[in-house]
């Protein structure tokens, strides 16, 4: 049994036997628990002793603390592993030198085993690792470390040739120097001592001993430093060999680092060419690269933006004066017309505010990605190699059924993810699974499998974009800016393992469920055979399970394609895979081009980012909170797992469409200032939309004009995918500074530095950071620390990792303002520490569906729970904190993703957009409650989300209002003025105007303003009305909404339309009222002109003004007029019944109002005059 005392978690190590034949192992099953945190267990407390794991075993840790032991109760894993061919028993494992030298196998490392491990568990349930690879390896072709690494050599090696570490012969060192240009054949850099190279070996070995007598004093080890006790550094505990502490000075003096200018001796070779005074390098300017920005903000051209300003002041005072005169100018004829119109007109100048006021200060920003390069991938004294120093990121992506949400779809965003442009070893990929389905865990291995093709090819030839469905299906010249002659060649190799790999995926529904009946058929032959065998009666029924089956015979654990106990949609245990296990740090080439390989790799690094499969724990009776709640579970997951500090998340449609796309976010992280951003949202795009954007799906208005504006104030809105998050912003803590704002639209401003409570009192729900290494008040830690179980769950590692997360992702020192502390240059460049199963144990238990109990997760820590927006609520409690958020328009779109064309699925679409809103506006995220933390202008475009629905109701009142006008005769005026015409004239100019300006300063077109405009009544008049009701019903009488999740369009197959979607005609609800409206305004039309026309004493006046609003209503339901003809016209009979039923009975409903002519009595003989 292996114990230490940072963990309330034994784990027991045993080996089975050869004849037991398991090929599974247990772990019991993780209980509800509490633990707390002392300063000796956790790296918020202190040192403490860190869990260490030996030879790839489980590792574990337990408290012995009596007195813990009564606060806590703790679980103890039993784990059980099979041998395998990377896990021998420990007789085996003794040996397995000998017996490696006689049968010529090779033990395959330790993070094979994890990548070729199933975890599962949660609530009592046991936690078991299901070995799905256990095949031995071919024989060792590989050569000893002590051989010459040229090829057909080898002789034994000399030491020290080169600082990349290849493994190189004298006599090959002398080859290399003498005509192979004096250059290592590992790293292709030329070799310092060339010039000496016909020396003798005695000669190499003085010149290695001179040279590291010239060599500068290293640094100092981070042990030696006098940090605050409760700092938590990266330590390496996952190997036998390591030391318990990163030896910084070793690794310093491995890579022949200097600790800078000044140190008692600086290198003779100096870092720039030239030679400076009595023989010494002068040091390189850092202090020019350091002070150039990585980003930039450009403000709007004045001459665009005064005017813009001005107008809206002067539509501003228009409007005022106008609803002033039809105050002050009732109809006296119908004051019930009056009245409704200008309630209407009131509601609508204000909404109009509420959509403008946020408008005043809309900006753009730049990046300079080689300013990135330089100051974080560049070779400098801190880091000699230029190994990455960019802060690590996780990338998470949900799906949750593979019937609405296709696999290929998937695959092809996952694919983008890996191939993206960042460094390979900070970079991990997460597929949360919310279904548990077979098929897409399957169709994720398919991809794995397949991406160790695609991305060298993508790295090769610098293919874009790196969806392969998108990159093959482009209808431009791909041979453009190729220049390599072997492209098209390799091109038309990986278009045909593409296609089989398509081939492959679209199969496995069908592959899954033959092999399902085959070995449910053969399940039930045994379940005879043994009832035979038990001389039971034969007639009697054998219940056998319909199970799903995985390719090596074995059930799956999650969810059946018949639903059973504990393998259903809501009721199967927590699993994760890891697809793709860590990279090293150092770069690994490929092979040239053989029958193996696909293409020639010699020159391209073939690593791969971590990949993993997760699916929570569902079990009936708890609230999962639907995609909150899997994103919650994979930050947990991450957090164990990587942790790095910045998490991007994606939906499974929504793929990375330019490669520096996370390079430019992280500009806005890293720069100045940066500190203080919880995220950075970039806009949405769409493909697959039909030409003419119909039912403005492309959303242009909002994202290039809503969005820039707010970037001008403090941030975007989060809006649910393609954003980079800060992973300590997540967990709810409060920025390191932020900006009170008092008074009169919060002009008066009260800077808070967050961090030194000593400064300011925290308020209550004031949540910071154990920032290491600052003098914070040690009581105030300490409370800090005992409160992290509450607030985050009882996993010791999870409290762990969040100091070494906000380290991680801090800014460095030489750009960090006066008084902030930062991170060292190159602190980051270090080799991520391996998995092991003890790792991946936890993370089982931080996805199980109790974790969350009697924890702030969803509260406070998190996605927020209580809303079906839970993007928008999320980003709103973090301006709320006082973060500021950033708006990254990217000159090449940075992600693409599809939007539903379809009418019906859009209005669903807004249907539940608008619900989440109005559940907004009743609940304690009403910007109305907001923090003096969030600017004034901001706290408007939030009170302005919750507020829009409501705008529905007016406007469905308005849009009658023409028909009733034409039905009655009267006007909402008593006659159309002169000044009523005015007014209307200039407020229709100044609107007109104001979109031109929105147009000029926001790139957007004419079309997509018009397109905006009519989609704004038909969702007003649709899915905003019923989103308000169902907002009521869940206030009033707690009704609970639920929405389908939405359709995710396949890719169309050849010969297909690919807009046939549009023009299917699927009937919902929400078409009556916009029907019915068209309806009744048409009727009206045609009563309005027969009466006039017929009419002794016409009034034409009130008959224009009618016709006219009647008009401008059927302008903006054209598309959805449009949307009903179909293809070919062909609109379901249903609509024809329910539009004619409404159309009538409103008709007959207004003539019994207010007859023609005679009185009541004469209703019967009703006739046009």
């Amino acid at each position: 049994m292996v114990k230490s005392a940072s963990s309330p978690v034994t784990i027991t190590v045993s080996s089975a036997g050869k004849e037991s034949g398991s090929r599974s192992m247990g772990l019991t099953s993780p209980i509800p628990r509490r633990a707390s945190i002392s300063s000796s267990a956790s790296p918020l407390g202190g040192g403490g002793n860190r869990r260490a794991s030996s030879g790839g075993r489980y590792s574990s840790t337990t408290k012995d603390d009596p007195i813990e032991e009564m606060n806590s109760e703790f679980v103890s894993y039993t784990v059980h592993i099979p041998p395998t061919p990377d896990h021998r028993s420990i007789s085996a494992s003794q040996t397995s030198l000998s017996e490696g030298g006689k049968d010529g196998l090779k033990l395959k490392p330790e993070r094979s085993f994890i990548s070729g491990t199933i975890f599962t568990g949660g609530y009592n349930s046991v936690t078991r690792g299901h070995v799905i690879d256990c095949s031995l390896e071919k024989p060792d072709t590989m050569k000893s470390g002590l051989i010459c690494g040229m090829r057909g050599c080898d002789e034994k090696v000399v030491q020290g040739q080169c600082e990349c570490g290849f493994k190189i012969c004298r006599d090959c060192y002398l080859d290399c120097v003498g005509s192979g240009g004096g250059r290592c054949p590992g790293c292709k850099e030329p070799y310092k001592d060339a010039s000496d190279g016909d020396d003798d070996e005695d000669d190499i070995s003085s010149e290695e001993e001179e040279e590291e007598e010239d060599q500068a004093f290293p640094l100092p080890s981070i042990a030696d430093f006098k940090l605050d006790k409760r700092l938590s550094l990266v330590k390496s505990f996952k190997g036998q060999n390591h030391q318990p502490d990163f030896d910084h000075t070793r690794w310093l003096f491995e890579t022949k680092g200097t600790y800078g200018y000044g140190n008692a001796v600086w290198p003779k070779d100096g870092y720039e060419a030239g030679s400076g005074t009595n023989g010494f390098e002068h040091p390189p300017d850092f202090a020019e690269r350091c002070k150039r920005p990585l980003t930039r903000k450009v403000g709007v051209s004045a001459a665009i933006l005064s005017p813009y300003r001005l107008l809206i002041i002067l539509r501003l005072v228009a409007l005022s004066f106008f609803l002033t005169w039809r105050i002050r100018h009732p109809n006296r004829d119908a004051m019930w017309l009056w009245g409704m119109s200008i309630t209407c007109e009131l509601w609508f100048a204000f909404s109009w505010v509420l959509d403008q006021l946020p408008k005043l200060c809309p900006v753009n920003r730049i990046t300079d990605l080689s300013v990135l390069k330089q100051r974080f991938e560049s070779p400098n004294l801190r880091n000699p190699k230029g190994r990455s120093d960019l802060p690590g990121i996780d990338v998470f992506v949900s799906t949750a059924d593979p019937e609405k949400e296709p696999p290929l779809v998937t695959a092809n965003t996952i694919l983008s993810i890996l191939a993206v442009d960042y460094p390979v070893e900070k970079l991990a990929c997460y597929l949360s699974d919310d279904g548990g389905a077979l098929l897409t865990f399957e169709a994720l291995a398919e991809t794995a499998s397949f991406a160790r093709i695609w991305v060298p090819f993508c790295r090769k030839h610098d293919i874009h974009p790196r969806n392969p469905e998108a990159y093959f299906g482009q209808k431009r010249d791909f041979l453009k800016n190729k220049v390599r002659l072997d492209f098209v060649r390799e091109r038309r190799r990986v278009k045909r393992e593409y296609d089989e790999f398509k081939v492959r995926i679209n199969s496995l529904p069908d592959s899954i469920r033959r092999r399902s009946d085959a070995y449910n058929a053969h399940e039930e032959i045994r379940a005879k055979k043994k009832q035979m065998e038990m001389g039971d009666n034969l007639s009697d029924p054998i219940k056998i399970p319909k199970a799903t089956w995985m390719s090596d015979g074995s059930h799956w654990p999650g969810t059946w394609a018949s639903a059973e106990s504990d393998h259903s949609k809501g009721d199967h245990a927590g699993i994760i895979q890891v697809m793709l296990a860590p990279p090293n740090a150092e770069p690994l080439y490929g092979a040239e081009a053989d029958g193996e390989n696909l293409i020639d790799t010699t020159e391209v690094d073939i690593r791969l980012p971590m990949l993993v499969y997760v699916s929570r724990e569902k079990r009936p009776g708890y609230d999962h909170n639907k995609k909150a709640g899997a994103m919650n579970a994979l930050v947990r997951t991450s957090a164990i797992m990587s942790n790095g500090p910045f998490i991007l998340n994606l939906d499974c449609d929504h793929y990375v469409y330019n490669s520096l796309a996370l390079r430019e976010g992280m500009c806005f992280m890293l720069d100045r200032g940066g500190d203080r951003i919880c995220y950075v949202q970039f806009p949405q795009r769409f493909e697959g939309i039909d030409p003419n954007d119909r039912y403005a799906n492309h959303n242009t208005v909002f994202f290039d004009v809503s969005m820039r504006a707010l970037d001008g104030l403090q941030g975007p809105m989060y809006v649910g995918t393609g954003c980079i998050f800060r992973r300590t912003a997540l967990y709810g803590f409060s920025p390191p500074r932020a900006t009170e704002h008092h008074g009169w639209f919060g002009r008066r401003k009260i800077k808070l530095t967050l961090r030194k409570p000593k400064v300011t009192k925290k308020a209550e729900d004031e949540m910071v950071v154990p920032i290491n290494g600052e003098n914070n008040d040690d009581d105030d830690a300490d409370i800090e620390s005992l409160l992290l179980p509450k607030r985050f769950g009882n996993s010791t590692s999870l409290a762990s990792s969040i100091p070494v997360a906000e380290y991680q992702g801090r800014l460095l020192q030489d750009v960090q303002g006066k008084g902030n502390k930062g991170r060292p240059a190159g602190s980051l460049a270090v080799p991520r520490e391996p998995l092991d199963a003890a790792i991946v144990a936890e993370a089982i238990s931080v996805i199980s569906c109790f974790y969350e109990d009697k924890t702030e997760w969803g509260k406070r820590v998190g996605w927020i729970y209580g809303s079906v927006t839970e993007d928008v609520v999320t980003g709103y409690r973090m301006h709320n904190r006082g973060w500021r958020s950033i708006y990254c328009v990217t000159k090449k779109d940075a992600f693409r993703g599809t939007a539903p064309i379809n009418l019906t699925d859009r209005l669903h679409q807004v249907l539940r957009w608008a619900t989440g809103s109005v559940e907004i506006f009743f609940s304690r995220n009403n910007a109305l409650f907001a923090s003096h933390r969030m600017k004034f202008l901001q706290r408007v475009a939030y009170f302005n989300v919750g507020m829009y629905p409501f705008t529905s109701m007016f406007l469905l009142v308005y849009c009658i209002l023409p028909a009733v006008s034409l039905f009655s005769g009267q006007f909402i005026v008593q006659s159309l003025s002169v000044t009523f015409l005015i007014f209307l004239l200039a407020i229709t100019i100044t609107l007109c105007l104001l979109a031109i300006l929105e147009i000029k300063w926001s790139g957007i077109t004419l079309h997509d303003w018009w397109r905006n405009e009519q989609f704004w009544l038909i969702g007003g008049t649709s899915a905003h009305p019923a989103a308000v009701l169902q907002g009521l019903l869940k206030v009033i009488a707690g009704v609970d909404i639920s929405f389908t999740l939405t359709s995710k369009s396949a890719t169309p197959d050849d010969g297909d339309d690919e807009f046939a979607d549009l023009y299917v005609v699927k009937w919902s609800f929400l078409m009556v009222p916009p029907i019915t409206i068209m309806m009744v305004n048409m009727i009206a039309i045609a009563v309005g002109v027969a009466r006039t026309m017929y009419s002794m004493f016409p009034q034409w006046s009130k008959l224009v003004g009618g016709v006219f609003f009647s008009f401008w209503v059927l302008c903006h339901l054209y598309p959805f007029a449009k949307g009903l003809m179909g293809r070919r016209g062909k609109v379901p009979t249903i609509v024809f019944v329910w539009s004619g039923l409404l159309s009538i009975i409103v008709s007959l409903l207004w003539v019994y109002i207010n007859p023609p002519s005679g009185g009541r009595q004469d209703l019967m003989k009703f006739q046009f005059p």
